[in-house]
């Protein structure tokens, strides 16, 4: 029999889902062609300064000048001392984004790899992705539960603009703010907005990345080998996270004055290039990288050299990002590490990369997914072992101070806790009482 209250709520549910449905293509599309027109101009603009600073290497001096441009420039456009962990504060915390925060990374990333500065360009993808995504929720008047997805797939969209690598910014987006959940409401958006950037980006000529490496063949001594090389992997993402944020704190501390400070950091980024002979740590370094994974060649000490030169380029006050250092020093390190444990020095360069990467980000899963997408689906089960080790052991460190931990890393306990705030000490005693029990 027909029951006309039962039609009409089945027809408003319906009609709910078509609404939500419609809302986010339109929003994600938006954001998306936005994102990927802005990341795709970020991009070649940056591959453009790294151009220009090989055709003229005098360009090395005048980094002192460019830190104080890019401290007076956060200070006039009033966002400075804004960068990631804003943009994650933004999702947990619905914090409003300036839109002047836009600009301001765009021109300091840019000059910071102009005059070869250390740094990547993730960071600021994800800067400029979530800013454009809030505002554009704003203008559409989104409450703030929409706007912390609008902001999230922003970031997707950035992510996979500059990195051709959508799926890795997706999972990265809603898993990697808060380790331990997925914002499931956030996953369509995210998708539909990373595909349209990157689809915008391709058409812009941005060349997606790609490595190409040779995989050794599924065996069980490939397996034994790999375990130790990732342990290995974990102890450099512990290193890479305490070495970043303690010369952080040691430069705030002993030069607080932030003009002083950038310069002073200028002035020893000219002394270390000088003093390392090559300026492959300035920039990106994404030939190094390409070298360590294709061509299986890497120096020894390449990866504390990025490293060094890393930690003093953003303490100081310059602008970028620390994934890209972060594949770098995976790479290098793996590419020279490998070998000793009879690897391929390639494959142990792409492990190192994807491994590092999970342990410096806490993100398994989008380092899976990453693996995947640069490197092809061959050898997957490699990176996901060494993924899972490096997630493990790295402990709660990690780049971002905002990204919280919702599970222990050693038990099925929800412990809520954020990256760096060293809960360790809770889980030895968590350990001890359950095997005494």
């Amino acid at each position: 029999m027909f029951d006309r209250n039962q039609f009409r709520e089945r027809a408003r549910s319906t009609g709910m889902y078509a609404v939500v449905l419609a809302k986010w293509m339109f929003l994600s599309l938006v954001v998306g062609s936005l994102c990927g027109v802005v990341g795709a101009v970020f991009h070649l603009s940056v591959h453009y300064a790294a151009q220009t600073r090989g055709t003229y290497p005098w360009l090395l001096w005048c980094l002192p000048l460019a830190g104080v441009a890019i401290v007076g420039a956060y200070k006039l456009m009033g966002t400075e001392g804004m960068g990631t962990n804003d943009i994650i504060d933004a999702v947990h915390e619905d914090k409003r984004l300036p839109i002047l925060l836009l600009p301001s990374i765009f021109l300091g990333t840019m000059l910071t790899h102009l005059c070869g500065g250390s740094a990547g360009r993730e960071g600021a993808a994800l800067q400029i992705g979530g800013t454009i995504g809030q505002r554009a929720g704003q203008l559409l008047r989104l409450d703030d539960q929409d706007l912390r997805v609008a902001t999230l797939s922003g970031m997707a969209a950035c992510f996979s603009a500059l990195f051709g690598t959508p799926l890795t910014a997706v999972i990265f987006a809603v898993m990697g703010i808060s380790i331990g959940t997925l914002y499931h409401a956030a996953l369509l958006p995210c998708l539909m907005s990373a595909l349209a950037a990157f689809g915008v980006s391709l058409a812009l000529g941005v060349e997606p990345t790609r490595f190409a490496v040779t995989v050794p063949e599924i065996a069980a001594g490939t397996f034994l080998r790999v375990l130790p090389l990732s342990v290995l992997f974990a102890l450099v993402s512990i290193l890479f996270c305490k070495f970043i944020h303690g010369t952080e704190h040691w430069m705030q501390r002993h030069l607080p004055n932030p003009w002083v400070r950038v310069a002073a950091g200028g002035f020893a980024i000219i002394a270390l290039t000088y003093l390392a002979g090559t300026r492959d740590y300035n920039g990106a370094g994404m030939e190094v990288i390409t070298a360590a994974v294709e061509q299986g060649t890497a120096h020894p000490a390449a990866f504390l050299l990025k490293l060094l030169f890393t930690a003093v380029t953003l303490a100081a006050g310059f602008k970028g990002g620390e994934v890209v250092p972060s594949f770098f020093v995976g790479a290098t390190f793996g590419c020279a590490a490998a070998p000793l444990l009879g690897l391929p020095p390639g494959f142990g360069a792409a492990l190192g990369l994807v491994s590092v990467f999970c342990g410096v980000t806490n993100s398994p899963v989008a380092s899976v997914f990453l693996s995947v997408e640069l490197f092809g689906s061959e050898g997957l089960w490699y990176f996901a072992l060494a993924c899972g080790i490096s997630y493990m052991l790295s402990g709660y460190s990690g780049l971002y101070s905002s990204q919280t931990i919702l599970y222990s890393k050693l038990k099925a306990r929800y412990i809520n806790v954020h990256a760096n705030s060293r809960p360790e000490e809770q889980e030895e005693k968590s350990l001890e009482t359950a095997n005494h029990t």
